[in-house]
């Protein structure tokens, strides 16, 4: 039996590495459910909306999303049939030895896991393939291969978390052709990622998971959320890039490489070419999200399995620039809050920012 210690799902600094390898694009039905926040907010039309959204949603001391909630009718029940677009891949040698459900962040999409930037020197597939994983990465709902909805009252964090919810199970039943059922399943998250996979393990303790690693993660963050919220230069997704054209109001992307360098750069510690790449690789994120992604990996986590958090010593939206701010450091700070964890550890990458996979593969 595979034993998942730190050494076994810490994948060597995240360095990529060349590996033979075999994988397959995939787009997988689902059927979901999920009570969502119902909000009276209509989604915002031009780019000056969005900077008015980002300003009252950011604002010390309010609470904007409680106040575009009728209280007395503050939820909704979505539901449909949806679609989501992912990539399997496995050593070329077979099944690797566990297999990895990767989920990106606010401002990737799947290939966050397999950046072609500089023939896939930044790959974590790649990393993780050549040491006997297997990986399982997906588009989020209303981006990529993946459905989109209403980017106000649907596309949420808790529908996004039903949707990981059902991707794990179809994973754990052997249910998606061309995947074989492993025995050891462990999940990855990057980011809002990390929130899910929290989030995922805190509503099932048992039974889904074998062990989570979290990246760009932290739970004492300060004013984290708002540097991240203010520096990322939103407007819509579809004044953002040519490539984001089809995206309607609602949808909000970084307008210019300076967003992106701020929200998940540190000084100094990159090629100026991967901003670039960084840049064009830019996804989307919903009025929705936004509103929801601190309702969730909040409280207790009983989840029993090995925990690991990996965040960047200059992470802006868990850390506020700095996780060695207190002591002991933000990301350790997790630790309290998995009461029932046989194994936990952190580690605060040096000379990093928020978005790990980018950092040179040097370090």
């Amino acid at each position: 039996m595979t034993q998942l210690t730190r050494p076994t799902i810490l994948l060597a600094g995240l360095a990529a590495v060349a590996t033979a390898r075999v994988c397959q694009n995939l787009t997988i039905p689902i059927s979901i459910s999920a009570q969502n926040a119902k909000f009276t907010l209509q989604a915002p039309a031009n780019d000056i909306e969005v900077t008015n959204f980002l300003l009252n949603l950011a604002q010390p001391g309010m609470n904007f999303t409680q106040s575009v909630q009728n209280p007395n009718d503050s939820t909704i029940s979505v539901s449909g049939n949806y679609s989501i677009g992912a990539t399997y891949c496995e050593p070329s040698s077979g099944p690797g030895a566990v297999l990895e459900l990767l989920t990106h962040g606010v401002a990737f999409d799947r290939s966050y896991w397999d950046f072609p930037f500089a023939s896939y020197n930044y790959s974590y597939t790649n990393a993780a393939l050549a040491r006997n994983y297997s990986v399982f990465y997906y588009d989020r709902l209303g981006l990529g291969g993946s459905s989109r909805g209403d980017p106000v009252n649907e596309i949420q964090t808790h529908l996004e978390l039903a949707a990981l919810y059902a991707l794990t199970s179809k994973l754990r039943n052997g249910s998606i052709p061309g995947i074989p059922t492993y025995e050891k399943l462990v999940h990855v998250g990057h980011s809002y990622g990390s929130v899910l996979s929290y989030a995922l393990v805190q509503a099932h303790p048992t039974g889904l998971s074998d062990g989570i690693v979290l990246t760009g993660f932290g739970q004492n963050s300060g004013n984290g959320s708002t540097y991240f919220t203010y520096g990322g230069n939103y407007v819509l997704a579809r004044n953002a890039s040519a490539g984001l054209s089809s995206y309607p109001a609602g949808y909000m992307a970084s307008s210019d490489r300076t967003g992106v360098q701020t929200n998940f750069f540190a000084p100094g510690n990159f090629d100026p070419a991967i901003l670039q790449a960084a840049y064009e690789a830019n996804q989307p994120v919903t009025v929705g999200e936004l509103m929801t992604l601190g309702s969730v990996a909040v409280g207790n986590n009983t989840f029993g399995g090995p925990v690991l958090v990996i965040t960047g010593d200059r992470d802006i939206p868990f850390c506020g620039g700095n996780c060695n701010s207190t002591k002991p450091a933000i990301p350790y700070q997790s630790k309290q809050y998995f009461t029932n964890v046989n194994s936990f550890d952190a580690i605060v990458v040096p000379n990093s920012g928020h978005g790990l996979n980018l950092v040179s593969p040097r370090q």
